[in-house]
């Protein structure tokens, strides 16, 4: 930002001494040094402003950076003028009756209940019924295995019978209960203590969370295989690679998860950087060739690929410029790019 000169006393008076013409040649100077500088602060304080009002429904800020003062919701999509709920000829769909109900509950009729005379010898003319679906009362189902232990009358050798490969100690949890600690810490993202609560809730079965840790571990050691084929898939396939960065607390610091994902596959990586190391350690854009989808953080253009650009992102910056200024000459092919539903794109 330009910075004013402010004349001494003493240059003033040389000034004024050089004659009428130096005097309008320096005032002239003057005022233009004065003009770029209101129009360098004009411009910053523009900037500052537009800082302040930029949100996640108007920018590439995320949700978390919105602090306590929430935007209102604002939607994208269009009204479709229909009415809330089904509508006219659709088929609808309920909870139908199945036909070979688990359990069967006949209550009987032993008095009219008119006259109260007894009816404990009449016929059965209908029976009308009404079915409830429901969980059935759930808890742990323990299985003792026990192996044989012979002597051998021979020789005083004793020989004990193979327990199964997966039953390794005198107490444990069995797969179906481990894959569930997994199901809801890693697939429904609740915290440890929240997914103990979880299963001691539902079962009433106390465990602990270093428990949960260790299922988590193995089964992340199972699915090396899979994971290691969905990259390479990631990497290698001709369909576009969408990718993003959000941010998540790991105990109590901001880090990183980075994603890379078709309608197919996705993966997910978490590093305390959010830049070009964070998206290294993922280990997919710095070997890859075809195109990549994302939202414009300039990290990602530090790779020699195709890229493409999020049309949700370009659809919130002008909302910002709809609601905020009034000069859309810049942004007059993005919003071509956004009606047509194509990407900009760029090496």
């Amino acid at each position: 930002m330009p910075t004013l000169h402010i004349p001494t006393s003493e240059e003033i008076h040389v000034i004024y001494g050089a004659g009428e013409t130096a005097v309008g040649t320096w005032v002239s100077g003057l005022l233009e040094e004065q003009a770029q500088q209101v129009a360098a602060l004009e411009a910053r304080i523009q900037k500052l402003e537009d800082q302040l009002k930029k949100n996640s429904q108007n920018s590439g800020k995320p949700p978390s950076g919105d602090g306590l003062k929430k935007p209102s919701p604002k939607s994208q999509r269009q009204a479709s003028g229909k009415p809330t709920g089904g509508q006219r000829g659709h088929a609808g769909h309920r909870l139908e009756a199945v036909a070979v109900p688990d359990a069967v509950v006949r209550y009987t009729v032993p008095h009219c209940a008119h006259c109260q005379a007894t009816l404990n010898a009449t016929a059965v003319t209908r029976v009308e019924t009404r079915q409830v679906f429901d969980l059935p009362a759930v808890r742990l189902m323990v299985t003792e295995h026990q192996a044989e232990v012979k002597g051998c009358p021979a020789c005083g050798h004793e020989t004990q019978a193979a327990f199964p490969a997966d039953v390794t100690q005198s107490t444990q949890y069995g797969p179906r209960f481990r894959a569930q600690l997994v199901y809801f810490h890693s697939g429904q993202f609740i915290p440890l203590a929240r997914t103990v609560e979880v299963m001691e809730g539902l079962y009433g079965q106390p465990v602990s969370e270093a428990t949960v840790v260790a299922a988590v571990q193995t089964a992340a050691e199972r699915v090396a295989p899979v994971t290691a084929a969905v990259m390479a898939y990631l990497v290698n396939t001709a369909e576009a690679l969408q990718c993003d960065e959000t941010g998540a607390r790991v105990e109590g610091k901001l880090q990183w998860v980075h994603s890379a994902s078709t309608p197919q596959a996705t993966v997910y990586a978490i590093h305390p950087k959010r830049g070009t190391l964070g998206m290294d350690a993922l280990g997919i854009l710095s070997r890859r060739g075809g195109w990549c989808v994302h939202d414009g953080w300039a990290s990602y253009f530090q790779y020699d690929l195709p890229h493409a650009l999020c049309n949700a992102h370009h659809l919130r910056e002008l909302t910002f410029i709809a609601d905020h200024t009034t000069c859309i000459g810049p942004w007059l092919c993005v919003i071509s790019c956004a009606m047509s539903n194509t990407s900009l794109t760029g090496r």
